[in-house]
């Protein structure tokens, strides 16, 4: 062989020796891409959760309305007639208050003050027996209860009576606890001239009416 002929030889041997070693390194950067794009989902990096700050508004259940709290009556009396000429008159009674001297003042205005607190003392009772409702005004207006209650309304009262000062003064007191009732824990009552035939724990009468456990 010629020198010019194995110099060319020469050559072309390094040449074909440079493109073989470029070729391999680009297919290893190519298979290393193809491996990590071929992968399974689960091998990929999971995304990351953000969470985002909202302020969470629950809604709330309506307040139950129930008996604003009232001022107890003194107690330092030895009869019901004084206890009853020591309680505060005022000009505008809360409203449950208000809803238990009038079913005082309706029902037992003509009786005597231990049978006008008997009454009294039934519908606070009541209130507090869980199966009644559990306000003073609830219990009143409760329907077929009380017959002098008109759909949720009470007829007109003279509130400059001496029977209208009497029944505040015992609704104060039958509020308060602050007298025994002599049927005290009584739930019922009628009048003595009708007999609804209940079956009920008769407890005793108070001038015009019978009550009951």
């Amino acid at each position: 062989m010629s020198p010019k002929l194995h110099k060319a030889s020469l050559i072309s041997v390094a040449a074909t020796i440079a493109i073989t070693l470029f070729s391999a390194e680009g297919s290893g950067a190519a298979a290393q891409a193809s491996v990590a794009t071929d992968q399974p989902a689960a091998a990929k990096a999971e995304p990351q959760t953000q969470f985002t700050a909202a302020p969470v508004v629950q809604t709330l259940p309506a307040p139950r309305e129930s008996a604003p709290a009232l001022e107890a009556a003194p107690v330092s009396a030895s009869s019901l007639i004084r206890l009853v000429a020591q309680q505060a008159q005022p000009a505008e009674l809360p409203r449950e208050l208000a809803c238990l001297a009038g079913a005082v003042y309706f029902e037992a205005k003509g009786e005597s003050l231990p049978g006008q607190l008997a009454v009294g003392r039934v519908i606070v009772a009541r209130s507090k027996s869980g199966r009644f409702p559990d306000s003073y005004c609830g219990v009143v207006f409760q329907p077929s209860q009380f017959s002098f209650v008109r759909g949720s309304t009470m007829p007109g009262i003279d509130k400059r009576s001496a029977n209208w000062r009497n029944a505040v003064a015992i609704a104060q007191i039958a509020h308060s606890g602050s007298w025994q009732s002599p049927v005290e824990g009584a739930l019922f009552f009628h009048a003595a001239r009708v007999s609804p035939g209940w079956h009920l724990k008769r407890l005793a009468q108070v001038d015009n009416h019978i009550f009951y456990r």
